[in-house]
Parts: C-alpha cells; sequence; structure tokens
C-alpha cells in the first residue's frame, strides 16, 4: 500500500472508531439522561399511549385515565375530587409534565419501570393491553374529606399521622386546584395553567402548604420548648411553681416579655402556663435550657432538615445562632422558628407516641397491573425526642388544655385529647392577620391521630382569629374521623 492509501485507510479507521465511541457513548452512557429528557418526544407519546395506573385510597382509585381524540397522546389523566387530593397526587400533564406522587412514582405509573418487565413480557403474548402499576397510599378519605372541607374557602393547611407507624392520614392544602384542567395538551389546558401561576392568582393554588410553606408556629412550639425542659432536667415536675417573675424582662434587653390579654403566669407550674399559654414562663425555660440544647430538640423532632413523604417537605427551621432574648422568642414559636403543617404533626405524633417519633410516609405499596406487590413501606423509627416518662408528663398537661384551656373546642366525647392551640403574629410589627394554629392527638383502646393545623384566614375579623376558634374545630373533625373507623 502506498503511503497516500495508508493515511486514508488510518484516517477511515479513526473516523469508524469515533462513530462507534459516539454510538457507545449514546447507547450507554447517556440512555437513561436521554430517555427522560424533556425534549424527547417519544418518551411523552409513550407515556400516554395507554392507561396509567391508579393512586389508591381506601381500596378505590382516586386517579383514572380517559380516552382523547388525539393521534399521539391516546390517554389523558383524570382526577377523583381533585382539588381535595390534589396536596397528595400533585398532577401528570401531557404539556407540564408531572409532579408529586405522579412525578416521583411516574415509572410505575407509567408501566415503564424495570419491575414491570415481566408483565409487559406477557401482554407481548397474550394480547393484553400495556398498563402501568398501582400506587396505595396511607390516606384516610374520611380524615382527607374532613380537613378539605374544615379549611372550606379558607387558606391554610391539615396534615394528620399515625403517632404509631408515621403513616400520613390526611394532607389537605387550600385553596386548591383541579389536576384534571391541564392534564391534556389544549389551548384550554394552557390556559388554566397560566391560571394558575401566582403572578396571576395571588392566593397560589399549587402551593402546598401543608409540606412547602413554612410558618412561624406561634404557641404550639410551646410543646417543643416544654419537652426540652423536661429532657434537659430544668423542669421535673410539671405541677411544681416554675421561677417565672413577671414582669420578667429578656436578657441583654429593657423589654419584658408580654402575656396576651394579662394572664395571671407569675411563677404558675408547667400545666397552669401551657394551659393558659404563658409567654413569660415558655419564654424563660428556652433561655434557661440555652439555645445549643433548645437546637438538639428541635432536630431531634425533625426541624433543620427535609422530610421525604416520599414526596418532599421543606424544612422546618429553628435557628442555630442567637442570643439570649432571642432565644427566648424562639422559644415560643416567634423570631425566626418556622415550621410546616406537617412538622407539627410530628410533634403532637412524638407526644402521643410516648416519645417515639415515626418517620411520615404515604405510600403504602407499590403494585404491578396484575396486583403483585413491588414493593412495601415498613414503618421506621426517626429518633426518640423525649423518653416514655416525660411524653406522657407532656400528655397529661396537653390533655389539660383540651379539657379546661384554650383547646376545648377540640374535645371529642370518650376519647382522650390532648393539644395545644397558637395564634402566630404574621408582618412586619404583626401588622397582618396572625395565623391560628393548633395540633392535637387523639388516643382511644384502637388506636391514635396526630393533627395540625394551620389557618390564614386573612379575610377574617382580627379579635375573631385564635388557635382554638379557627383550627381547633377543624381537628376535631379530623380526628373525630379517624377515631370512627377504627
Amino acid at each position: 500500500m502506498n503511503k497516500p492509501l495508508r493515511h486514508i485507510a488510518i484516517f477511515c479507521g479513526l473516523m469508524m472508531l469515533a462513530l462507534l465511541l459516539r454510538e457507545n457513548w449514546l447507547a450507554y452512557v447517556r440512555a437513561d439522561e436521554l430517555s427522560t429528557h424533556k425534549y424527547n418526544r417519544r418518551v411523552l407519546i409513550e407515556r400516554y399511549a395507554h392507561e396509567r395506573g391508579n393512586i389508591i385510597v381506601d381500596g378505590k382509585p382516586i386517579t383514572g385515565s380517559t380516552k382523547t381524540d388525539s393521534t399521539d397522546f391516546v390517554y389523558k389523566r383524570t382526577y377523583v375530587d381533585g382539588p381535595m387530593w390534589a396536596p397528595v397526587t400533585g398532577y401528570a400533564s401531557q404539556a407540564f409534565d408531572a409532579s408529586q406522587i405522579e412525578k416521583l412514582e411516574d415509572g410505575v405509573l407509567s408501566g415503564s419501570d424495570d419491575r414491570l418487565f415481566f408483565d409487559n413480557t406477557l401482554g407481548m403474548f397474550t394480547g393484553k393491553e400495556k398498563k402501568g402499576g398501582n400506587v396505595v397510599t396511607t390516606l384516610s378519605g374520611a380524615a382527607q374529606k374532613a380537613a378539605y372541607e374544615g379549611l372550606g374557602t379558607k387558606k391554610g393547611a391539615v396534615a394528620a399521622i399515625d403517632p404509631q407507624t408515621g403513616k400520613i392520614l390526611a394532607l389537605a392544602s387550600t385553596p386548591s386546584y383541579d389536576p384534571s384542567k391541564f392534564a391534556g395538551n389544549s389551548d384550554k389546558d394552557s390556559k388554566a395553567w397560566v391560571a394558575l401561576d401566582k403572578k396571576n392568582d395571588p392566593d397560589d393554588p399549587m402551593l402546598n402548604r401543608a409540606l412547602r410553606e413554612t410558618y412561624p408556629p406561634g404557641s404550639t412550639f410551646k410543646v417543643l420548648t416544654a419537652a426540652a425542659g423536661l429532657e434537659h432536667g430544668v423542669v421535673k415536675d410539671v405541677d411544681a411553681a416554675t421561677d417565672s417573675p413577671l414582669p420578667w424582662i429578656m436578657p441583654g434587653t429593657t423589654t419584658p416579655l408580654v402575656n396576651e390579654n394579662n394572664i395571671p403566669c407569675k411563677d404558675v407550674s408547667l400545666r397552669e402556663a401551657l394551659r393558659m399559654s404563658c409567654n413569660t414562663v415558655f419564654g424563660k425555660l428556652g433561655a434557661d435550657v440555652g439555645k445549643d440544647k433548645m437546637l438538639e430538640t428541635a432536630k431531634k423532632f425533625g426541624f433543620n432538615a427535609e422530610q421525604f413523604t416520599p414526596v418532599r417537605s421543606n424544612a422546618s427551621y429553628f435557628p442555630e445562632e442567637m442570643n439570649v432574648s432571642q432565644t427566648a422568642l424562639s422559644s415560643i414559636g416567634q423570631f425566626d422558628t418556622r415550621a410546616t403543617p406537617l412538622q407539627m404533626a410530628m410533634i403532637a405524633a412524638a407526644v402521643a407516641n410516648d416519645g417515639k417519633l415515626m418517620k411520615p410516609y404515604m405510600v403504602e405499596r407499590l403494585e404491578s397491573p396484575s396486583v403483585d406487590i413491588l414493593s412495601q413501606t415498613e414503618p421506621e423509627e426517626l429518633s426518640r425526642p423525649l423518653t416514655q416518662e416525660h411524653a406522657q408528663m407532656l400528655q397529661s398537661i396537653m390533655e389539660t388544655v383540651v379539657n379546661d384551656g384554650t383547646g376545648k373546642n377540640a374535645k371529642i366525647p370518650n376519647v382522650t385529647v390532648g393539644g395545644k392551640t397558637g395564634t402566630a403574629q404574621h408582618g412586619e410589627n404583626n401588622s397582618k392577620n396572625p395565623y391560628a394554629w393548633f395540633i392535637s392527638y387523639a388516643k382511644t383502646d384502637k388506636g391514635s391521630v396526630a393533627v395540625a393545623v394551620v389557618v390564614e384566614d386573612s379575610g377574617a375579623n382580627r379579635d375573631d382569629i385564635s388557635g382554638g376558634g379557627l383550627a381547633a374545630p377543624i381537628a376535631k373533625d379530623v380526628m373525630k374521623a379517624v377515631v370512627d373507623k377504627q
């Protein structure tokens, strides 16, 4: 072979090698990335070429699929009571992708999960049309309905948990949206999507307030401060007088910490302080425990860490750098302390479960189209924020709040109920209507439930806003819905 031909042969060989390397790079290294790329239309067409699997509550689907007139997207998603369940399901849209359970479990629901290979292969021989698998949730339809209807036209959220397992029983957020309205790929769907944008709807109906919004928790946080005081030995007897002067001047300032309506909080016991919601007692208690130990306790309850249910919940926040007066304010749920409704339900759940905090979750199991179990979620302990002895002491004083305090609206006949109200400041210098909070638990010999409710009702008369007045009745209805089914 002469020299020019040899050069051409080498060049062609290098070109072939480059093509082979490129092909293997695309086929193996970038295969997953390209197969799920948002601009890969074939993936979308395949996703909606057959019926999508369902999200299940109480053994019944709360989702469905319907045939369309499109040649590309044969089926589109439908929802049963879409606005009520949207904080759980999220949406699956031909034009706007998917969110929450619809997104996280898309492989099973769309039928593309590797674990469905046998079902899909068998269908090729039997002629059975391909279909996605199911997501079976931990949710209670009765509890969700009570939460959603209780919130009504008010802006707010509810989270309910089974304290013994961590199963999420209700997750409501209002105002909400109907994911059916933009499940397709038409101009009508696009208009519905645009209308829900926060720029066009300031109430932000697509915000999952139960998981993604953090609020100042106000006096409901005093339950955690009480737990810290017991755990770190600052309080030994919940019925003994505390060293709580009135007025109490916050350390390093000349500013007294004020109690609402001048309630008589001087040196009262922890039980009385929680019953009347004394800022001075709990502010001083937090300062006496100290910021490091308060932070330690808050983290044990789940603060400063995201939760995955599997839908992500924003991290609730307890400040890490504070002076003593800021620690006092943080310990009564003010300053920079912020929490999601899920987080506050976790506090009530840990107390109700004798100090053991279970990891919250809302997917019970994943099923194939033939109802074979692909995976099963097992209850998992998250932490032990307080001992059984201290948890039971805290249960006792939370039950006093409901039986003889600000939480009377949560009473359920023949059911043990504990709770704590909260009215959290909102806006600069508390200029806006406050948030109404209530956290609680209900216990029977058949089981228990923990609930957190927050209402941000900007339309209410300011003097009518209270945790006991607005939030406690909603919590009561949710708890009753659960215990009535046990």
